[in-house]
């Protein structure tokens, strides 16, 4: 895999900093920006924001909870993003979680992979250009966007299920927290038994590793416990980490099994040889490194970290 495919997200409840550390990223070298959309600032404003002031850098979504969205303004967006930022916006879906969706949104959570399907569907027909008609069980669309786009759509996955319906229907996958042998043998072949349902090449597989520039134990204890308390209570995650060999995940808690397997950590060698070895075992077309500040003053470590990051990408 070519550095060219190495990105980064950062995680900040204020959208003016993550802004500030995509203008940053680019200024050091960093091919590619990825941001969520949760119940933090919307990827897809802050894209649109750094279109215009940066030049180079690629802009992704991993991803845009697709329940609150209709498809034909997700369309729109990405189409509007595209023409801002020519050939720099790569869209990534996913359905969330059911407690995000039902608590957060008031949303019903109802079989998310057949949604996602239909979704994706919608998205990618309307990108397409023209008049485009589609009646599904979830969604009837008759609709046609100003203009089409050539805009990468890729979806979130997890589990098995998830990974096959991207490797027939999208561009991409894109993982969390998966550990690097598990994309290697879950993941990897999921995609190939989807594409080749569909009589079609595998796509990318995005992997996503979260880093902490650490040699601390209780530092980088406390910055997981901090920072990603959510997802070892969600079950997907607890049995995703058990078919990569942890069956302690669904105990509800961080190991430290679990955070050797989904966190980078240690000095700046020590996190470059990881690195290495995160896309060498997991076969991964391109990868995110995840910011996991550490510290009480996270803000300046990110912008460690991120310096960091290009320095790794340059070599």
């Amino acid at each position: 895999m070519s550095k060219t495919n190495i990105g980064i997200t950062v995680h900040d409840p204020e959208a003016g900093f993550l802004l500030e550390m995509l203008r940053h990223a680019e200024a050091v070298g960093i091919p590619n920006y990825w941001l969520t959309t949760g119940a933090g600032p919307d990827a897809m404003m802050i894209f649109a924001a750094a279109a215009t002031v940066t030049r180079s850098i690629r802009m992704g979504t991993a991803i845009v909870p697709t329940y609150p969205r209709s498809p034909v303004v997700m369309a729109q967006q990405a189409s509007d993003l595209a023409a801002l930022a020519p050939g720099r916006f790569v869209l990534g879906l996913g359905p969330s979680h059911k407690s995000t969706m039902e608590q957060r949104y008031g949303i019903a959570y109802d079989k998310p992979i057949g949604h996602l399907r239909e979704y994706v569907q919608v998205v990618r027909g309307l990108l397409a250009g023209g008049p485009f008609k589609f009646s599904g069980k979830r969604f009837q669309i008759d609709a046609t966007l100003n203009r089409g786009a050539d805009v990468p759509v890729m979806v979130s996955a997890l589990r098995s299920g998830s990974f096959e319906l991207a490797g027939e229907i999208t561009d991409g996958a894109i993982s969390w927290l998966c550990p690097a042998r598990y994309l290697r043998d879950v993941a990897l072949p999921a995609m190939e038994r989807g594409a080749q349902s569909a009589g079609r090449t595998r796509p990318r597989l995005v992997g996503q590793t979260f880093m902490a520039l650490t040699s601390d134990r209780a530092q980088l204890r406390a910055a997981v416990e901090r920072g990603l308390p959510y997802y070892v209570r969600l079950t997907n995650y607890q049995e995703m980490f058990v078919a990569a060999g942890h069956p302690e995940a669904r105990e509800g808690r961080w190991s430290d099994g679990m955070i050797d397997a989904a966190v980078v950590h240690g000095d700046e060698a020590t996190c470059a040889a990881k690195l290495d070895r995160f896309i060498e075992t997991s076969g991964c077309d391109e990868l995110i490194v995840s910011m996991l500040a550490v510290g009480n003053d996270v803000r300046p470590a990110v912008r460690t970290t991120l310096d960091f990051v290009g320095r790794y990408c340059a070599a």
